[in-house]
């Protein structure tokens, strides 16, 4: 089976002082199903990220706490998929794109959640969306 790609999006900006800062393909067990036969089981899951981060003055000084950190955005991915079952893969891309959007650098999240167990003629089913801040972050210091 060939391994689907997905392809970088043009979210960098320098014009608008957006950083792109993105994961890819994050494969995890979830319990996730609106079917009876869904609603017991762990189905693996494909998760894809694509954050817009606001640069500021573009000087980060090396630190990790002036930039979106994806370790910490992986492991509050990884906190949703195991907090118990979720119906939609809406509402789980939903919620991924939440917690991206509470860092106040993060101006926009397109998150991507693939079912990869559904159809055996079907590498993957799911959703994407985007979500937008409302905020303009003063930069970090």
């Amino acid at each position: 089976m060939v391994k689907p790609v997905v392809e970088p999006l043009k979210i960098a900006d320098a014009a608008e002082g957006l950083r792109h800062v993105f994961v890819r393909d994050l494969v995890l067990d979830c319990n996730i199903g609106v079917h009876l036969h869904e609603k017991n089981r762990v189905q693996r899951v494909r998760i894809n990220l694509d954050l817009g981060v606001w640069e500021g003055d573009g000087i980060h000084n090396d630190r990790l706490e002036n930039v979106v950190c994806y370790e910490d955005i992986v492991t509050r991915v990884r906190a949703i998929t195991a907090d118990g079952h979720i119906n939609l893969a809406e509402t789980l891309a939903e919620r991924i794109a939440a917690i991206c959007l509470q860092d106040p650098l993060c101006r926009s999240a397109r998150v991507r959640v693939e079912k990869l167990e559904v159809f055996d003629d079907a590498a993957s089913v799911g959703v994407e969306i985007e979500r937008l801040s409302t905020v303009r972050p003063r930069p970090r210091t």
